[in-house]
């Protein structure tokens, strides 16, 4: 079996506080899953390699979404957290991060390879 990951795209430039950033990788996470469907043979995989997760940071709302248009154009799943904007973003629904996976690794890294950590 190919190991598998999920990888969360964070959006940097935003200043979020830190439990922020978590509860949107959070929602990220769980909006994969909940979009997959947790019957879904990759994600009963990926959760019986210990649901490996990477966090990375893009440093624009441009960065975020090129990020998702290459993952997308690789075949991979992508999700997309908008934050409504109820405690940060003045009211402004706001793109924060993204889930891409669970799925392959090296398809991952493919897309997310030259990213920092978060």
């Amino acid at each position: 079996m190919k190991p598998l990951k999920q990888m969360i795209v964070m959006r940097h430039d935003l200043g979020m506080r830190r439990g922020k950033q978590i509860a949107q990788g959070a929602h990220a996470s769980v909006l994969a899953l909940t979009e997959t469907g947790l019957d879904n043979p990759t994600i009963k995989n990926w959760a019986d390699q210990g649901m490996p997760k990477i966090c990375v940071r893009v440093n624009s709302e441009q960065e975020l979404f090129d990020i998702q248009t290459q993952a997308t154009e690789n075949g991979l799943p992508v999700f997309v957290v908008r934050d409504e904007g109820r405690t940060e973003f003045n009211g402004v629904v706001t793109p924060t991060c993204l889930a891409i996976g669970p799925a392959d690794s090296d398809a991952i890294d493919a897309v997310t390879g030259n990213l920092s950590l978060l």
